[in-house]
């Protein structure tokens, strides 16, 4: 739009003639203007005949008689010429000009009284047109304006309350800027650079797109870049209109151009960094002198960085960061290290990093001592770098970090890292333990660090960690136990048991606050993690309160009081494994069992049931359900039955047994959810059978577990099977049965299904299931002894065996 506009006026088909033709003062001869043109000569110059022309538009009269074949001939008499030839009208062409200095003077006074906000809308506009159609005339006229001292008031229009004379002043600076420098900074001048940048995110669009033009002239000036930057948004907001894609593309394209003169400043590269622009501030870094190398990567490392882009910074720049921190100064090193802390806090970018070698430098200045060996300060940021690298998930066994091959996982280095986490100060050991976390937190990895721990006796210094001052480190020596507990219980359950009071310290957290932190999820995944038929243990953790706090905070969670965040799963699972430790230790023992119905446990278990999507609540709860329901028999209240009197004892037979209602059909006795933990009481039954459809086998052969304990030794088996078809519970134990998905669950199942076959009923419906028939096969011929001979007794249940026990009584051979 502008640059069509600058041709029209070049062609001299816009201006205003009336609104010129008023302003001369002194009047226009009529020699002074061009038969053909009908305006102002500037190069008047004279023909055969003695006519003057202006030069322009004489030589394209005889260009157009050449073309149509005619002899040149003078456009006034209309006859032909001799010759073509031109001579200079040198006094004329003097006259014209002093006249025309007078009337230009005469006129940008007049134009100066037009520009004032008194003045009508026309009478401005009028006055800006002419200003543009001056300057287009002659570049030096741009150079008048300024001596005229016009810019100051064109400047003021910017702040007109009509759209078009704002518009019309933004085009107005333009073409006055376009002179040289000083009439660049004349523009500049107070705070017209401000108030160019407030029409970027202006709604109307030849505002914006004017604005955009004028600050892509100013910007061509090196000493005005540094103003522009300066300007609170400026920048950001070039930055959004050049990444805009629905934005007019002449705007866009002059935005970049823009951004790009712009970039002549380090301070604007750090600006353009900070809103997303990194291409600049990195090819400084890459191709800049070393101070400005220095000075970029240590402006990367202060910046918040969104993940795409720090994936995108460590593809273009991570070698470089790296080389600068292994072979520069100590200034250069810790610039590169703050970088690379930033970039390496994505797990993508990290293991960009890893490809380009940063492991090998990071553990040697980590370890290293003597002359070379950073400080303290710095040897904190190479331990969070390492602790971002680690936490990446990268195959680290796989990756050399030193002279001899060694890994992060090599037994060495463990120590190393052990032994620094225990004899530094509180910011890197914290540094140092998060590594151990990432280690840890690895089914590959894990397996190495604690054999290194159990080498090194570094348990004791990790437990020790937990009564930390400082929660970042109690936090991550929590997640380091928690991580190792599947491999050191038992090591874990003696240690934290000792005369220290870890183990307080432990419940301590726990109690902190109502909240879920990262902290508390440990601790209760840690206690949770531990030996569950540990009963001295569990009498400790009963001596502390801790069951007390556990169910408080189980019931919170039931009740909806807690609020839910990231940790929330590791915390619920943790809870609800420290409660089912209860149910491991009932076994003669009263007090635990009235501290189970105390707390309902029956029923807070079956309730957790119903927790879909955390399998693992599920698996716990469905276990402790088993602990519990196989005390039921045992629990069970039998009513004592009165003998009838003395003609009872002496004539039976005339007198009637009274008969007792309501006794559990299972336990034969009065049960119940608190008292007995009955599952058919505290209607578990429905959840567990609809638990052996789960997609995790562990919920599967937990709940299939606790649904035995209605068909074991001890309770009335009949209506144990009865109580399971009831539920709809047969098909899914048959099918648990056939898809054989784990060996516990066959070894399970096969028992089950030995157990509900002995019921005539279902044995001959199932005898003509293939299927059922084939797994049970399969578990005599492919599974442990014990469990053959269980599949053996459920073949002969559908007749698939003979069944010898009622023949040949003699010698001994029948049972």
């Amino acid at each position: 739009m502008a640059e069509g506009r600058e041709r029209s006026y070049q062609l001299g088909g816009s201006s205003d003639d009336s609104y010129l033709d008023k302003m001369h003062v002194e009047p226009i001869y009529e020699a002074f203007r061009c038969p053909l043109t009908k305006k102002i000569m500037y190069d008047p110059v004279t023909i055969e005949n003695g006519q003057t022309f202006e030069r322009e538009a004489i030589e394209n009269w005889f260009k157009e008689c050449q073309d149509s074949g005619r002899r040149p001939f003078c456009p006034i008499t209309l006859k032909e010429l001799n010759s073509t030839d031109l001579n200079p009208s040198i006094a004329l062409r003097s006259t014209i000009g002093e006249w025309t200095k007078r009337n230009e003077a005469a006129h940008l006074d007049i134009t100066s009284r037009a520009l004032t906000p008194g003045n009508s809308e026309s009478d401005i506009l009028q006055a800006l047109e002419y200003i543009i159609h001056f300057c287009l005339k002659n570049r030096c006229n741009k150079l008048a304006v300024r001596n005229a001292e016009l810019i100051p008031q064109i400047a003021d229009m910017l702040k007109n309350s009509s759209k078009k004379i704002r518009c019309k002043a933004l085009e107005t600076l333009r073409m006055v800027a376009g002179y040289n420098s000083d009439t660049k900074e004349a523009v500049a001048a107070g705070d017209t650079i401000r108030t160019i940048v407030k029409f970027l995110p202006h709604e109307h669009s030849q505002e914006r797109e004017e604005a955009i033009y004028l600050l892509y002239e100013l910007s061509k000036s090196e000493t005005l870049c540094e103003k522009i930057g300066g300007v609170n948004g400026a920048i950001l907001l070039l930055v959004g209109i050049s990444s805009n894609h629905s934005e007019n593309i002449s705007c866009v394209e002059r935005a970049e151009k823009t951004l790009e003169n712009l970039e002549k400043c380090e301070n604007n590269v750090r600006q353009m960094a900070e809103n997303g622009r990194l291409k600049p501030l990195l090819t400084l870094l890459l191709e800049g002198p070393t101070e400005t190398q220095i000075s970029m990567a240590a402006y990367l490392g202060e910046l918040v960085l969104s993940n795409d882009v720090k994936v995108f910074v460590a593809q273009r720049a991570g070698h470089a960061l790296i080389n600068i921190m292994t072979s520069g100064t100590m200034q250069a090193r810790e610039a590169a290290l703050k970088a690379l802390n930033q970039i390496s806090s994505h797990d993508a970018s990290a293991k960009i990093l890893i490809e380009a070698g940063i492991l090998p430098p990071v553990v040697t200045d980590l370890f290293r001592v003597g002359v070379n060996q950073l400080p303290m300060r710095l040897k904190e940021v190479s331990a969070t770098v390492l602790a971002n690298i680690v936490a990446s998930g990268a195959d680290f066994e796989a990756i050399p970090v030193g002279p001899k091959q060694e890994t992060l996982i090599s037994e060495d280095i463990v120590h190393n890292l052990l032994h620094l986490s225990s004899n530094t100060g509180p910011a890197i050991e914290c540094k140092l333990l998060q590594i151990l976390v990432g280690l840890t937190s690895s089914p590959a990895t894990v397996p190495n660090i604690v054999s290194a721990i159990k080498s090194s006796g570094a348990m004791v210094s990790l437990i020790q960690f937990i009564e930390a001052p400082q929660r970042d480190i109690r936090a991550a020596s929590l997640r380091i136990l928690y991580n190792i507990s599947s491999y050191m219980g038992q090591e874990l359950a003696e240690a934290l048991q000792g005369t220290a009071g870890q183990l307080g310290s432990l419940i301590k957290v726990i109690l902190e606050n109502d909240g879920i932190s990262e902290e508390q999820a440990s601790a209760v995944g840690l206690l949770a993690s531990l030996p569950e038929r540990d009963s001295y243990l569990t009498r400790r953790l009963l001596n502390e309160g801790s069951f007390d706090i556990v169910i408080s905070r189980v019931i919170k969670i039931r009740r909806g009081a807690t609020r839910g965040n990231r940790f929330f799963t590791l915390y619920l699972e943790g809870l609800v494994g420290i409660l089912s430790r209860l149910t491991y230790i009932l076994q003669n023992a009263p007090e635990i069992i009235n501290l189970a119905r105390e707390y309902n446990l029956a029923a807070v278990f079956t309730d957790l049931l119903q927790m879909n999507g955390l399998d693992k609540v599920q698996t716990l709860s469905a276990m402790a359900l088993e602990n519990l329901s196989e005390q039921s028999k045992h629990l069970t209240v039998i009513p004592e039955i009165k003998e009838s009197g003395i003609c009872y004892s002496i004539f039976p037979c005339f007198s009637n047994q009274p008969e007792v209602t309501g006794l559990c059909r299972v336990h034969h006795g009065i049960c119940s959810v608190r008292d007995s933990f009955c599952l058919l009481e505290c209607k578990a039954v429905d959840k567990l059978v609809a638990c052996l459809d789960h997609t995790n086998e562990k919920v599967v052969e937990a709940a299939l577990a606790a649904l035995c304990t209605l068909l074991e030794d001890g309770v009335d088996i009949d209506q144990g099977v009865f109580v399971l078809f009831e539920a709809e519970g047969i098909k899914p134990i048959l099918e648990v049965l056939i898809e054989n998905r784990t060996e516990i669950l066959r070894q399970r199942s096969v028992w089950a299904v030995e157990r509900i076959l002995r019921t005539d009923e279902i044995a001959s419906h199932v005898s003509g299931d293939q299927s059922v028939s084939t797994a049970l096969v399969d578990a005599f011929r492919h599974a442990d002894y014990r469990t053959k001979q269980i599949a053996e007794r459920a073949l002969k249940h559908v007749d698939k065996l003979p069944n010898f026990s009622s023949v040949f009584l003699k010698d001994g051979l029948k049972k």
